[in-house]
């Protein structure tokens, strides 16, 4: 990406892409926090303008009355003799189902009923007429200008959706940063790279406008068909950037490589793009990657909400909090182990307030890795470690990943998922610690704690104002906008908690000297690192995003292939069905991002579990856990790769060299301690319940 300057001190990157994400980011929180402040402003209403002695209402207000055009003071029997004395109907189709006697009564009642519903339509209308002040009709412009412009954004969420993955998916694909299993560095490996790139784009634009040839065909008019002309246009342009770079690889491309090693530099998405791409080009199915990338679009709040989570890891990139709460640990001198385990349990808190795993990774990674590293551990077991801090706390409050379950399941609720996601959690947790202290060699090492407590009691001093400034802005929206912190609200509040957090961090300026090396870099002004955040921020919406979109129709292609539908609905016992399902879960978690999967399982495989009689609570801890595990196992193992990525390919090298000459555990540790962890977890949590309700 460039960031030469060309304007202001701008690069043209972050005019045509940084800043319209930003201001799309500020929308999204404009749209969820105009809801808080709208419900606030309605209830501010009824205190200031209603008046409960006459029943009149403020939503009674937010229009001016109609005046009835009755009259309350009729006289019921004039009224009532000239309709006894109107000329009978003639119409055949009426005559057919008159009355033979008129009763004069009947309609007598009739007028007075009518009477006195006029009487009340008056005096409603008289009450709302007195409340009609120059007062009310300011506030009232007010609100409904305000009620206007969010309920424009909530209803166009898809666009701004769509907008902003479009201009991340362009700015990722310019600067190389899509997820693969390794970075492409050769000639080949860029040649490789763009033909994949070309050809999995290539598949994504023809069912677009194969789609949207069928939606026009159908006759149904569309809701949004800018949609349509963003997804083309998207399309196009990654084709096209990905043809120069085919034509013209980067000038740090070096000669040599292989074909084979260059297709581990393929990115996911565009493996995702040609696997399901020619799956449904082979079935006719031309519109199938379109449908799929289409659920996106239904679920937009959620991957917004997303990507300002994203957004949040960013922020708190570049502040000092991560490396200050760990000054707290840092005196007691604990064992790599130990450690580590300290960072999951505190690790678990931010993974799920970021609502995905690969957030945290990104944002505390490299801190993490150092750290651990530093305490004495081999550098195969900080990654280890590093990938597995960003996998725990999915089960926690307010991860949104479980919303989505919620969202997609009625048989569940959060609360109750979350109550049960903290026996997961600490299980799992706890379980490292158990494996860890087996396979270590200083199992038991700490300071004395009459140095450690003293240094750990300063080091709080640091960290206590970012913990004020955190309860202060959920104080805010407690007591201002009567709105508490939970898994809906998170996504909104949580950026401002960080960015007053980063203008905190960046008016802080410590002396050089007390600042770590890896800081050094974030000492820069408030607005500079918001920007900066902004364009990470960017790469990984770009890369991040397009992935879950691609895994959705991974999931499409699965389900079509007939897999899920050849299991059968019935077993001949509980445990039998956990098993089958048990096995399924782990290969969709190991091949597939956790959002498309959840789509994917909560259609397929959660009725055949709730059918044998595993409980739906049950199930998706199953399946959480199944995940959890899914991110951390190859083929994909996005949280390995999300490890790699931030730690740098040199660290990596040098970590394969340090173990070159010892045996297979401490060759492959980083993927084989998180399995040894998480697979006996899984078994705990698949099958110890069953003991206690099946039958």
């Amino acid at each position: 990406m460039n960031h030469k300057p060309v304007l202001l001190n701008r690069s043209l990157s972050e005019w045509l892409s940084s800043l319209p994400v930003f201001l799309l980011l500020i929308l999204t929180l404009v749209i969820g926090t105009g809801e808080m402040i709208h419900g606030q402003l309605l209830r501010m209403g009824e205190k200031l303008f209603g008046d409960p002695a006459t029943g009149v209402q403020y939503f009674m207000l937010r229009a001016d009355p109609e005046k009835p055009d009755c009259d309350p003071n009729a006289d019921i029997e004039a009224t009532l003799q000239k309709q006894l004395a109107a000329p009978a109907a003639t119409d055949d189709i009426d005559s057919l189902f008159a009355d033979d006697v008129v009763d004069p009564e009947a309609i007598r009642q009739s007028l007075i009923t009518a009477k006195e519903l006029c009487g009340e339509k008056v005096t409603a209308y008289t009450n709302l007429s007195k409340n009609i002040t120059p007062e009310l009709k300011a506030y009232r412009a007010t609100e409904t200008a305000f009620f206007g412009l969010f309920h424009f954004g909530t209803e166009n969420r898809s666009v701004i959706l769509i907008l902003m993955v479009a201009i991340a998916a362009i700015s990722t694909t310019l600067g190389l940063h899509h997820i693969a299993l390794r970075p492409p560095t050769t000639k080949i490996d860029f040649k490789v790279y763009s033909i994949a790139m070309i050809v999995g784009n290539a598949l994504l634009l023809a069912s677009s406008i194969s789609y949207w040839q069928l939606q026009v065909g159908s006759g149904i008019p569309i809701e949004h068909p800018i949609i349509n002309y963003l997804w083309v246009i998207l399309f196009t342009a990654l084709i096209g950037i990905s043809i120069k770079g085919l034509i013209k690889p980067p000038a740090t491309a070096t000669d040599g490589g292989s074909v084979g090693m260059a297709t581990l530099s393929i990115p996911l998405y565009a493996f995702m793009a040609m696997n399901s791409g020619f799956n449904f080009l082979f079935q006719a199915h031309y519109s199938g990657l379109a449908i799929y990338l289409g659920q996106m679009m239904e679920l937009s709040n959620v991957f917004l909400n997303l990507a300002l989570y994203i957004w949040v890891g960013m922020l708190m990139k570049q502040t000092r909090v991560v490396d200050l709460f760990l000054n707290i640990v840092r005196p007691w001198k604990f064992s790599p182990e130990v450690l580590t385990y300290i960072i999951l349990l505190a690790a678990a808190i931010p993974t799920a307030y970021t609502g995905a795993s690969g957030i945290f990774v990104i944002a505390a990674g490299a801190v993490i890795y150092k750290e651990v590293y530093a305490s004495g551990a081999r550098r195969q077991y900080a990654l280890a470690a590093t990938a597995m801090s960003g996998s725990l706390g999915v089960v926690l409050s307010p991860c949104l990943l479980v919303v989505v379950i919620a969202a997609l399941n009625k048989e569940v609720t959060t609360s109750l998922l979350y109550d049960k996601g903290i026996q997961v959690f600490l299980l799992s947790s706890t379980m490292f610690l158990i494996v860890s202290l087996i396979i270590a060699k200083d199992k038991f090492k700490l300071a004395k704690p009459s140095i450690a407590l003293p240094e750990s009691a300063r080091a709080f001093v640091p960290v206590s104002p970012y913990i004020v400034i955190t309860l202060l802005v959920i104080v805010v929206y407690r007591f201002v906008l009567d709105t508490k912190m939970d898994e809906f609200t998170a996504p909104m509040i949580l950026p401002f908690i960080m960015l007053a957090i980063v203008w905190f961090d960046k008016i802080r300026r410590e002396p050089a000297a007390e600042v770590a090396p890896e800081i050094q870099e974030r000492r820069i002004g408030f607005e500079e690192g918001v920007r900066v955040a902004t364009n990470d921020t960017i790469g990984h919406i770009g890369a991040l995003i397009m992935l879950m979109a691609l895994s959705v129709s991974v999931g499409g292609v699965i389900e079509r292939s007939g897999i899920m539908s050849s299991i059968p609905h019935s077993f001949d016992n509980i445990y039998l069905a956990a098993t089958i399902l048990l096995g399924l879960l782990v290969f969709v978690g190991m091949v597939m991002d956790a959002f498309g999967a959840v789509i994917l399982v909560s259609a397929t495989v959660a009725p055949v579990a709730y059918n044998n009689g595993i409980n739906p609570i049950h199930f998706w801890m199953i399946v959480l856990t199944a995940f959890e595990l899914g991110y951390l196992s190859p083929p994909v193992a996005l949280n390995q790769l999300l490890t790699r990525q931030v730690v740098g390919e040199k660290e990596m090298d040098e970590a394969d060299a340090e173990v070159r000459h010892l045996s297979f555990y401490y060759k492959y540790e980083r993927w084989v301690l998180p399995v040894i962890v998480m697979a006996p977890v899984l078994l705990i949590v698949a099958y110890l319940p069953l003991f206690f309700y099946a039958k």
